[in-house]
């Protein structure tokens, strides 16, 4: 992948990479990204999301950004307008104990093929954030900060991102000793000391390298 000078980036996510595309006569584009990828615990998620190809997407679409950057109340909304919105999308998880067996990396992409799959439209090409897809067999464009320079990268993440919280205080229900529903299974202050005074649940990745405090 080249290097990607991060002054370019644009003050918003946009509709340029799919422009582009759509021109080609590429109608279905979708955007793929993951989430929980460096959580301790739970599984990763990953979003597929194939938005209207038009000028009147990225209006509706004006103030979506790296779900990183938005508040909870905010990806709760943009959530929302994406169910509405989108043409088709799907979330695909890999658990922590197939994270475990395989490495977080190749269960991220495992995560990535199954939101792919889950589409009812097979997309004629991808834009995935940063990480290039060998098992998939669509044309696909990885980009640095993709959730930062593609509104389609950044619908999927938003998706991944609450999908993947909602699943996670589920968890909580199971697991209350250790606050799932405050810090999603990253790796907070509380939940180390959590699991130093608990041990581990089910819910956590055996293979991360951890400090359990006191």
């Amino acid at each position: 992948m080249k290097k990607f000078d991060r002054a370019l980036l644009p003050e918003a996510p946009d509709l340029s990479f799919e422009a582009a595309l759509w021109g080609k006569g590429l109608q279905w584009v979708a955007g793929v990204d993951e989430a929980g990828r460096g959580a301790l615990a739970g599984p990763v998620a990953a979003g597929a999301a194939i938005l209207p190809a038009g000028g009147q997407t990225a209006a509706a679409l004006s103030g979506l950004k790296d779900s990183k950057l938005l508040s909870p109340a905010e990806r709760a909304y943009w959530r929302e307008k994406l169910h509405d919105l989108a043409f088709d999308f799907s979330v695909g998880f890999a658990s922590n104990q197939e994270i475990d067996e395989l490495g977080i990396l190749p269960a991220t992409r495992l995560a990535i093929v199954r939101a792919i799959a889950g589409l009812q439209t097979r997309p004629q090409h991808l834009l995935v954030d940063y990480l290039a897809l060998p098992e998939v067999a669509i044309p696909q464009t990885p980009l640095v900060k993709g959730d930062a320079r593609s509104l389609s990268i950044a619908a999927a993440a938003v998706l991944a991102k609450t999908a993947r919280d909602a699943l996670m205080c589920e968890f909580a229900l199971e697991y209350p000793e250790y606050g799932f529903e405050l810090h999603k299974g990253y790796a907070t202050v509380a939940h180390r000391r959590a699991i130093g005074r608990l041990g581990e649940c089910p819910l956590h990745r055996k293979s991360f390298q951890y400090s359990q405090l006191d």
